[in-house]
């Protein structure tokens, strides 16, 4: 438990929380960007992104791809999963910087930063924000300014979209899979049974707990959630949980597989961090702060190659609204991948679906701009 002394009693103190440790999340480096003011008033007096990398940046300083992370995501799931030579996404061809967004546990955070802005003071942060952090630290730390490719899924490709939209001339090429520009009333409303799964559990104590431990209800039933909207109908139906491959982990009945590998997988990560980026989630859209609410207007700036890849059986990101608002899109392209473990296809549980994805921005990387 961590104690709080005298100096400190005003404010909340870091929470340790070893699974967002290098140990746990693989290697990464933190860059500060220092002041940063937020497009919703607050400020963070020391931002810190935390960014893996991988492969070089050339001379010519034109094969970068960012990608940004997803909800409770972090780079882990993109270096083991989509990231190797004779991938689409190839260090040894492009400069890949992998930044975990703001409030994801790794990067600056409710829990691993102190003062004011600790633990409930944590401000409001937007898509916005992450996407203003993400072109300083390109710019100020690499020297980029320009990308070859933006591509993110879920929060990611929100994120995405919002670099295609706020900064046009700086994105040759933007992939954005299963994630939507602008948030919908259903999403808004399944991500709210998130948020009310974590703060109606007594031990969140309005966002100053002491242990991660202390919300364990709550993060279940942020978990149970997930288990029903984040996996697909077909995929309990056909029970392809049982080929599902986790070290030391095994599991006979549906009800093991969630109380084994999803509870303790949400269970392991900071409460309000998750609070953070659902937020965050809800308030996504990127017409409101550009164009004063004109989706086709806000869509219409995009200059980029853009690939749009929803995933078939995602049951909060479907197809359909996807494909809406590729048509917005000038020159865009939609290209529906297929999974039958929906929303959380983004795991790579098929080799079908990552050779699916593969080719796509393979095609898109090779499409001259």
């Amino acid at each position: 438990m961590t104690t709080v002394t005298a100096l400190d009693e005003e404010f909340a103190m870091p929470i340790d929380n070893p699974f967002y440790t290098p140990e746990v999340q693989g290697a990464y480096e933190l860059h500060s960007l220092g002041r940063f003011e937020l497009e919703e008033g607050g400020v963070i007096p020391d931002l810190q992104l935390a960014v893996a990398t991988y492969g070089e940046l050339n001379e010519a300083q034109d094969n970068a791809i960012l990608i940004p992370t997803w909800f409770s995501g972090t780079h882990q799931t993109w270096e083991l999963t989509y990231i190797g030579e004779g991938r689409a996404l190839d260090p040894s061809r492009y400069f890949i910087v992998v930044v975990n967004q703001i409030g994801n546990g790794l990067s600056t955070s409710p829990h691993n930063t102190d003062g004011e802005i600790a633990m409930a003071g944590f401000p409001h942060v937007r898509i916005g924000d992450d996407v203003r952090a993400q072109e300083q630290l390109l710019r100020e730390v690499f020297g980029i300014e320009r990308l070859a490719l933006v591509v993110g899924g879920s929060m990611g490709a929100q994120q995405t979209w919002e670099w295609a939209v706020r900064f046009p001339d700086r994105v040759q090429r933007a992939a954005m899979i299963a994630g939507t520009a602008q948030n919908t009333p259903h999403d808004y409303l399944f991500t709210q049974t998130l948020i009310d799964a974590i703060t109606s559990d007594p031990g969140w104590n309005g966002g100053d707990y002491s242990s991660a431990a202390e919300v364990s209800a709550g993060l279940h039933r942020h978990a149970d959630i997930w288990a029903i909207m984040g996996l697909s109908t077909e995929f309990w139906r056909s029970e392809f949980w049982r080929q599902i491959e986790v070290p030391d982990l095994t599991w006979d009945t549906f009800e093991e597989f969630r109380d084994r590998f999803l509870r303790p997988t949400f269970g392991a990560m900071d409460p309000n961090a998750l609070l953070s980026m659902a937020w965050k989630w809800q308030g996504g859209g990127a017409a409101p702060r550009h164009t004063g609410g004109d989706l086709a207007a806000a869509l219409g700036r995009i200059t980029a190659k853009t690939f749009v890849l929803p995933i078939d059986e995602d049951m909060f990101f479907p197809p359909r609204d996807c494909a809406r608002e590729q048509e917005l899109v000038p020159g865009s392209e939609l290209r529906v991948l297929h999974s039958i473990a929906g929303h959380f296809g983004l795991f790579g549980f098929e080799e079908s679906y990552l050779a699916e994805l593969d080719g796509h921005l393979t095609e898109l990387l090779d499409t001259r701009v």
